[in-house]
């Protein structure tokens, strides 16, 4: 199976670096991982809502680009489906039994995911109805997928 962290923004602190290296190490033994940057729109302090819209149709034209037409595509949003770990384990294998071979999974920047990445998505998950920084997201994200393939691989986990 091959897992993309399609993501927007660059990762600037080391320890996040440090962390996001340590579990794309772990993962080699079970996947074979991407992880993609586009890039950030600037987003002045009050904008209003049409200048969000326009950046993020700007930064998910950017995303657009990493997505393949087979590509089963699981975008990171607050509305969307909270699983357990161990739920989203079986999602992650159930998709590979069915012939799945590529899972993107979508970070959007600070102000979200444009309508146009939102509408490409198979799978809407949540973490939390919390918000968390968008380069935090993505350690906590590779951590799951690694907690997934534990879980899939019946190895032990810490629960």
């Amino acid at each position: 199976m091959k897992i993309t962290i399609l993501t927007v923004g660059k990762i600037k602190e080391k320890y996040l670096k440090d962390a996001i290296a340590e579990y794309s190490k772990r993962l080699t033994k079970y996947c074979k991982l991407e992880i993609i940057e586009v890039a950030d729109e600037k987003t002045p302090d009050q904008a209003s809502e049409v200048v969000e819209e326009n950046i993020r149709r700007k930064e998910g034209e950017r995303l657009l680009k990493y997505i393949k037409e087979d590509a089963y595509v699981i975008t990171l949003e607050i509305e969307g489906k909270l699983l357990t770990s161990e739920e989203l384990s079986q999602k992650i294998d159930q998709l590979g039994i069915n012939g799945t071979s590529h899972i993107i999974f979508v970070i959007g920047g600070s102000i979200g995911l444009g309508k146009e990445v939102l509408h490409r998505s198979n799978y809407a998950l949540s973490f939390s109805k919390m918000t968390f920084p968008h380069q935090l997201m993505r350690v906590i994200l590779l951590e799951q997928i690694y907690r997934c393939y534990r879980i899939i691989q019946g190895e032990p986990y810490h629960k």
